[in-house]
């Protein structure tokens, strides 16, 4: 079935940021993979090309362009060209971070930080779990204790941090904290920590089963300083509600790239089966073939339209957080079965990391854990129900 969800802008955009990626991401993927971290200069040569905060107003450099739709693209792409690993630090940046900032900023804050982060001079990160507590973000232990002294006010940051997407390469992360240790969620709030700030130190970048090229680190706060003016939102204790806020968006983000990557890897394995042959016949034409390839199609052209009415929804600014869990959920979910699939139908090769579907295999696992398991977003579902 056609999808209805892009205008003629969007494909325009679509073919600008493909030749954008072959040219910048494709050919370095493999050193990146190797080094755990993409160059910095990924995100200011995307910036000077227009991919980094299309939807923050013109006054700050950004595109003036609130539709999510482009974004989608931009996720679409990086999973078509298999190097969406090295690709993940952009998403995250534009569709998971930047709109706390677009959102809680003083017009201070803006003229301070969103010029960088469109010409991608401040790469984003934001910092919510912690080592021992996983989704339980209210049992967070990193405070930020209110003080003065001669240079003004400012907060202490005491904590740690773990699984930070970007945690190499950030030069501003938001960061979850407890500004009142008494309260659970009532004692959350944001704070945004920059490169450079005294304390503030970056531990290990992680080695992962997948999704090599993306730095995934931790990260250390010993008494940093950090001005009240680095508070996000009006007040003390808004935290919780701004990340309930976001999540929507972060969800649906994820979805869009599951079901993307299924799609590659489907598309990827058609090819193959159509090639190789057993028996004196290409595989595709056996009919166990035909029937996991025709589930899969059937599977992710449903899983589309749902995200596609969804993006529709975010846009118009209708995405429940029920909507964006069973988006997440049952995308990510959808992914693992397809990429599992499809590299069974690719035999003893599909176990080798020459071909794409092995790093397929293992990037894909990963999707079902962050931004909420998938347990977590049955939960909210669960919830909805009145259950």
């Amino acid at each position: 079935m056609k999808r209805t969800l892009y205008e003629s802008d969007h494909e325009d955009f679509r073919q600008a940021f493909r030749s954008f990626v072959e040219k910048e991401i494709v050919p370095n993927e493999t050193g990146w993979e190797h080094d755990g971290v993409v160059a910095r200069d990924l995100f200011t040569t995307a910036g000077a090309n227009g991919f980094l905060g299309i939807d923050v107003p013109e006054q700050y450099g950004g595109g003036g362009v609130p539709d999510f739709r482009f974004n989608a693209v931009i996720s679409e792409e990086l999973m078509r060209s298999g190097a969406a690993a090295a690709g993940l630090g952009l998403t995250l940046h534009n569709d998971i971070v930047l709109p706390y900032l677009l959102a809680y900023c003083t017009e201070e804050q803006k003229q301070r930080w969103l010029p960088g982060v469109v010409s991608g001079e401040k790469i984003l990160a934001i910092a919510m779990t912690e080592p021992g507590i996983g989704s339980d973000l209210a049992s967070m232990s990193t405070t930020a204790i209110r003080g003065t002294d001669e240079q003004g006010e400012h907060y202490v940051v005491n904590g740690a941090k773990t699984f930070i997407t970007n945690g190499i390469n950030a030069d501003l992360v938001v960061v979850a904290v407890k500004t009142d240790p008494s309260q659970k969620h009532k004692g959350m709030s944001l704070l945004v920590l920059e490169r450079g700030m005294e304390g503030f130190e970056r531990g290990r970048n992680l080695d992962k089963l997948g999704q090599h090229a993306q730095d995934t680190a931790e990260l250390s706060f010993t008494d940093v300083r950090v001005p009240v003016e680095n508070l996000l939102g009006d007040d003390e204790g808004q935290g919780f509600l701004q990340l309930v806020a976001n999540l929507p968006q972060e969800r649906l983000s994820i979805a869009v790239a599951a079901v993307a990557a299924a799609r590659t890897a489907l598309t990827q394995t058609l090819e193959y089966v159509k090639e190789r042959k057993a028996f004196g016949s290409p595989i595709g034409s056996f009919q166990n073939s035909k029937f996991v390839l025709a589930e899969l199609d059937t599977e992710i052209d449903f899983a589309e339209h749902y995200v596609d009415d969804c993006v529709r929804a975010l846009n118009a600014g209708e995405l429940t957080a029920v909507d964006a869990s069973k988006a997440k959920y049952w995308c990510t979910e959808l992914q693992g079965r397809v990429v599992d699939k499809c590299l069974q139908l690719h035999g003893g090769y599909g176990y080798m990391n020459e071909y794409p579907i092995a790093k397929a295999y293992a990037d894909a696992r990963i999707t079902r854990i962050y931004g909420g398991t998938t347990e977590i977003m049955k939960e909210v579902i669960g919830r909805g129900l009145g259950l």
